[in-house]
């Protein structure tokens, strides 16, 4: 009876102590996780049914491991707040798959995304003819982001500075230069680009928000 009893209470514990640690890794939904994200979660539950099937050993020195990684979790979570560079070498960056109708062969080899994939995704978007697509971008997540041609009339906002960062490929599928974003924005009253948070540029607009202090 005393065996149940720990059993129950490990998995009780266990149970809050998970919930406790997800909540503080922060809110995202299922299909946003990062491959990262999704390593720790598999960690975690190997952790918990180790720790409530070992009942006999010390609970302590099995939760240990879980609270190294909630650590690295948020230190890495903290980390990509800060910087631009360590959030694209964590999560990595979104894929232009579709650019203006014609499809991006050399990117889909870089993400070892095929056809099959590319014609799955586009069907649960209901879109039947690849012709109807104007842009198609694989996520970090790795779901797409459609603009149809017919649906959206606009162009796709580029992101042209994140974090004081300009982002030059950006600029260069613009075919634009770093001095051109420099002027523009000059122009505007915005003489540091560190001072700005994000900057992207829509229709021939641009959108600025800058920094908190």
């Amino acid at each position: 009876m005393d065996q149940y009893l720990i059993i129950l209470f490990r998995t009780i514990l266990i149970y809050a102590l998970i919930v406790l640690i997800f909540r503080l890794m922060g809110k995202r939904e299922i299909g946003e996780l990062s491959i990262l994200d999704l390593v720790v979660f598999i960690m975690i539950a190997e952790i918990a049914v180790v720790a409530i099937e070992d009942y006999h050993d010390p609970l302590l020195p099995t939760l240990f491991p879980m609270f190294i990684l909630l650590s690295i979790q948020v230190l890495l979570a903290f980390l990509s707040l800060k910087s631009k560079k360590m959030r694209d070498f964590i999560e990595g960056e979104p894929t232009l798959i579709i650019k203006n109708g014609e499809i991006n062969e050399a990117a889909m080899r870089s993400q070892r995304y095929n056809y099959d994939d590319l014609l799955v995704q586009l069907r649960e978007k209901d879109i039947r003819n690849i012709a109807d697509v104007e842009f198609a971008i694989l996520e970090t997540s790795g779901k797409l982001s459609v603009f149809e041609k017919e649906n959206n009339k606009s162009s796709i906002t580029i992101p042209l500075i994140m974090d004081g960062i300009i982002q030059e490929s950006n600029l260069d599928k613009m075919g634009k230069t770093n001095l051109w974003l420099r002027q523009q924005l000059k122009e505007k009253g915005f003489l540091h680009i560190k001072n700005i948070s994000f900057c992207s540029y829509q229709d021939g607009e641009f959108y600025v928000d800058l920094i908190d202090k």
